[in-house]
């Protein structure tokens, strides 16, 4: 194993059971956000990213070379226009998915944001920007932090592999996919599952349609097609 890949990883083991310790030590009241819950499936969100990139990413892996620290500092940049080098796809689909990923993350920490379904409730839309705020962090984070496209993979050394696209796209899509997704487990899914009783069904459709969700809730230790006070058997 690469010496810089080591000490990625000892690093992303040390955050999380720092993060760890905090959850267990911190008592949140249940209106309040769990924030250190919110950090430690945010951590495995990150790795779960980090280790795909690694897996599929050839330039990613020959990047996991040489000093650490020097080439991340050199690869932190402001970008200078707005794509990135990326396929459209992964611009315009990976990152909003990603983005609805960690929004969903911090759903599942924050009573207040899931205190009520999608529609025209007053709480629901006052309570968005509060998903949208995570998804900036996480995404400024994920871009250039120290546990970041910038720090593992060196994206950034070449000026033309950073753009605004990202920093943007990310959180700005990837609420409107958690509201897309929110709209379609409220009208669409629920109307299905009202007709369907087989399991395999019901589960697949909701992956399909709620890829977002998916992904956060396989991070927050839940079943891809989890929902909260509607189990997947029917009654």
């Amino acid at each position: 194993m690469p010496s810089k890949t080591l000490r990625i990883a000892t690093f992303v083991t040390v955050l999380c059971l720092t993060a760890g310790q905090m959850a267990s030590a911190q008592q949140s009241q249940q209106t309040q956000p769990d924030l250190s819950g919110a950090v430690v499936d945010s951590l495995k969100l990150v790795a779960v990213e980090h280790a795909i990139r690694v897996a599929f990413q050839q330039k990613t892996r020959d990047e996991l070379g040489g000093p650490f620290w020097k080439d991340y500092l050199h690869s932190v940049r402001i970008p200078g226009q707005w794509e990135d080098g990326d396929a459209w796809w992964v611009n315009y689909l990976g990152h909003p998915m990603h983005g609805a990923a960690a929004g969903y993350v911090w759903t599942a920490h924050d009573p207040k944001t899931t205190a009520s379904d999608f529609g025209l409730s007053r709480h629901y839309w006052a309570t968005r920007w509060r998903p949208l705020a995570w998804m900036a962090v996480y995404s400024l984070q994920f871009e250039i932090g120290p546990l970041s496209e910038a720090s593992i993979g060196n994206v950034g050394l070449d000026p033309a592999t950073t753009g605004w696209v990202d920093h943007v796209v990310t959180p700005v899509a990837g609420l409107g996919l958690m509201i897309a997704e929110d709209a379609l487990d409220q009208f669409f899914l629920k109307w299905v599952e009202q007709r369907v009783r087989n399991r395999v069904y019901r589960a697949s459709l909701r992956m399909i349609f709620n890829p977002g969700r998916t992904l956060g809730n396989l991070t927050t230790n839940q079943a891809p097609w989890y929902r909260k006070a509607r189990p997947l058997t029917p009654r």
